[in-house]
C-alpha cells in the first residue's frame, strides 16, 4: 500500500504533470484524476465554467481580429482620443498589445484544457485562471460594445476584410476542427450511452459540415480570371506623406512627389485677413507651437488668426515630439532638420507646387465660423487664389465642395467636379460630376463598375494598408487617398490575387485532406 501511494505521488509523467500544473496548479500525481469511461470530463462546477472559457476565447478572438484589421484607421482613433483627452498618445498600439496578450493567455488555457481532455484527465481550472478568464471575457465584451457604439463603421472594415481573408480563415478553421477531432472522438467512444455520443459528436459534425460548404457563399473581387484585373489605382497623398514629414507642410507634399504620388490631398482654412492656408484641425494646438508663443490662444479657431501670426508658427517640431504614427519612416539627419523647421503652408504655394509637378489636387474647404469676415465669401476668395494667384492648370483641380457648385462651374469650367457621396448616375451627370470621393467603407465593386460605365471614376479614402489597397484595386477603384504612398507605390499586384480554379483547388484539397484525417482519427 505504501509503495502504491509513493508511486502515485512520484511516478514520472512530465507531459501530463506540465499540463495539469499550468492549468490546475496540480503538480503531483495523486492530485489528478482520470476520467472514467462513461463519466463526464469534469465536475458539475467545472462543466459550467468550461463554456465561459470557450466564450472568452471566442470574444477575445473576435476583438483581436477586429482591432487588427482596424490598423488602417489607428491614426483616426488616436486623433479622436486626442480631441477628448487633450494630449497625443498611441492608444491604438497599446490596445492592440493588450488584446494580443489576453488572447494568447486565454488560448493557452484552452489548449491546455484540450490536451488534458485528450489524455483522459479531469479538468480543474485553478481559481486564479478563473479570475483571468472573467477579466478576458469582460474586457473583450466591453471593448466590442464600446466600439460598436462609438465606432460602428469598423464593422464595415471587418466585412470588407473577409473578402480578402475568408479563404485563409477557412483553412485555419478546418485545421482547428482537425485538432479537435481527437478529444471529441476519445470522449464519444468512452461514453456509455448513445445519447451522450450524439450530444458530443452531433454539434461537431454540424460545424464541420458548415465549414466544408461555406466557401460556396464566399465572394472576393480578388478571385478573378487572368487578364480581367484593371489598372493599379492612382495614389493621392493624404495631407502629403504624413508618415515621412509633418502633415500639410511643404516637405510632406515634396515627399509624396519624391515617392511617385499621383496627386495631393489637403484641408483648407481661411485666415482672418483672407489668406487660404492648409490646416486640418479647427485649432492650432496639435500641429504647431501655438502653446509656446500664445498659450492663451490654444483653443481659438485657426481661422481667427491673421496670416502674419500664422506664418511665424512652427509646424514641424510636434512631429518628433508626438510621433503621430506607430510605423513612421526613418528620416535622415538632413530630413529631420528640414522637418523641424516647417511652417504653415499657403494654399497658393501648395497649388504652384502641384502645378509644377503636374499633380492632381483635392481638398476639403472649411467654411469660416460665425463673425469671420469671409464667412459668406469663402468660396469666392478660394477661387480667386486658384484662378488668379496660383496659375494651376484647371484640369488638375478636383473640386469637392458642394456649396455654390453651379457658380464654380461657370467661373472655372475646367475643374473636375467631384462629389463626396453616392447618388443616382442621372443626378451626377446632370451636375457634371466626373469623380466620386468616397470613404473606403463604402467600397463596392458593383457600384464602382456602374459609375465607371457612365465615365465617373471613384476615389477611396483613406486607404493605408496593403490588403485594403489590394481590395480597392480588385474592385476597380480609379484612385485612393493614402498616408502610405511610399509603401503602396511598391505593390506590383494585389495581395491574395488568385483565379477561381486556384481557389477551388485550395478549397477542395483542404476539405478532402481534413476529412481523411478526421476519419482516420475516429477510426483509431
Amino acid at each position: 500500500v505504501v509503495r502504491r501511494h509513493l508511486l502515485q505521488r512520484y511516478e514520472h509523467q512530465p507531459f501530463i504533470s506540465c499540463l495539469a500544473g499550468f492549468y490546475s496548479c496540480r503538480w503531483k500525481r495523486y492530485q489528478r484524476r482520470r476520467t472514467e469511461p462513461g463519466k463526464c470530463c469534469c465536475k458539475t462546477r467545472e462543466c459550467m465554467f468550461f463554456p465561459l472559457l470557450v466564450g472568452a476565447f471566442c470574444f477575445s478572438l473576435v476583438f483581436l481580429y477586429m482591432w487588427g484589421e482596424a490598423k488602417n484607421d489607428y491614426n483616426n482613433f488616436d486623433w479622436y482620443n486626442y480631441g477628448n483627452l487633450g494630449f497625443w498618445f498611441l492608444w491604438s498600439v497599446v490596445l492592440l498589445i493588450v488584446a494580443a496578450i489576453l488572447f494568447m493567455y486565454i488560448t493557452l488555457l484552452l489548449v491546455l484544457a484540450m490536451c488534458l481532455l485528450a489524455e483522459g484527465q479531469q479538468l480543474y481550472l485553478h481559481w486564479s485562471h478563473k479570475i483571468g478568464t472573467f477579466l478576458v471575457l469582460g474586457f473583450s465584451i466591453t471593448a466590442l460594445f464600446i466600439f460598436s457604439v462609438l465606432w460602428g463603421d469598423q464593422w464595415k472594415t471587418v466585412r470588407l476584410s473577409f473578402q480578402i481573408t475568408a479563404p485563409y480563415l477557412h483553412i485555419g478553421a478546418i485545421t482547428i476542427m482537425v485538432l479537435l477531432s481527437w478529444p471529441v472522438a476519445l470522449h464519444a467512444i468512452r461514453a456509455d450511452k448513445k445519447v451522450v455520443q450524439v450530444i458530443i459528436v452531433g454539434p461537431y459534425l454540424a460545424i464541420l459540415l458548415f465549414l466544408f460548404l461555406i466557401p460556396l457563399g464566399m465572394y472576393s473581387p480578388c478571385i478573378r480570371e487572368v487578364g480581367t484585373l484593371g489598372p493599379k489605382p492612382a495614389l493621392i497623398g493624404h495631407r502629403g506623406a504624413p508618415m515621412l514629414a509633418p502633415e500639410n507642410t511643404e516637405m510632406s507634399f515634396q515627399k509624396t512627389i519624391e515617392h511617385g504620388g499621383d496627386g495631393l490631398e489637403t484641408d483648407v482654412t481661411i485666415s482672418y485677413d483672407g489668406v487660404p492656408f492648409l490646416m486640418h484641425d479647427s485649432t492650432l494646438k496639435r500641429t504647431t507651437n501655438i502653446g509656446e508663443l500664445y498659450p492663451n490662444e490654444t483653443t481659438q479657431n485657426a481661422a481667427f488668426f491673421s496670416w502674419d501670426t500664422l506664418k511665424e508658427l512652427n509646424a514641424g517640431t510636434w512631429f518628433f515630439k508626438d510621433k503621430p504614427f506607430s510605423c513612421m519612416g526613418s528620416l535622415s539627419r538632413a530630413d529631420q532638420n528640414q522637418a523641424m523647421n516647417q511652417s504653415i503652408y499657403k494654399l497658393s504655394n501648395f497649388l504652384r507646387l502641384a502645378d509644377s509637378q503636374n499633380k492632381l489636387v483635392i481638398f476639403d474647404l472649411y467654411r469660416p465660423p460665425e463673425t469671420h469676415p469671409y464667412r459668406n465669401s469663402w468660396i469666392n476668395r478660394t477661387l480667386e487664389v486658384i484662378l488668379n494667384e496660383s496659375g494651376i492648370k484647371p484640369h488638375l483641380v478636383l473640386w469637392l465642395e458642394n456649396d455654390m457648385r453651379s457658380l464654380v462651374q461657370s467661373v472655372a469650367p475646367g475643374f473636375q467636379q467631384t462629389m463626396g457621396s453616392k447618388a443616382p448616375v442621372e443626378d451626377l451627370l446632370m451636375d457634371n460630376i466626373v469623380k466620386l470621393n468616397l470613404a473606403y467603407t463604402e467600397m463596392s465593386s458593383e457600384d464602382i463598375q456602374k459609375y465607371a460605365e457612365a465615365n465617373i471614376t471613384t476615389n477611396l479614402y483613406v486607404v493605408n494598408e496593403p490588403w485594403l489597397f489590394s481590395l480597392a484595386w480588385c474592385s476597380g477603384a480609379h484612385s485612393v487617398t493614402t498616408n502610405t504612398v511610399h509603401v503602396l507605390k511598391n505593390l506590383r499586384q494585389p495581395l491574395f490575387l488568385m483565379t477561381p480554379q486556384q481557389y477551388n483547388i485550395m478549397w477542395i484539397l483542404t476539405d478532402v485532406t481534413s476529412l481523411l484525417l478526421i476519419s482516420l482519427i475516429f477510426a483509431l
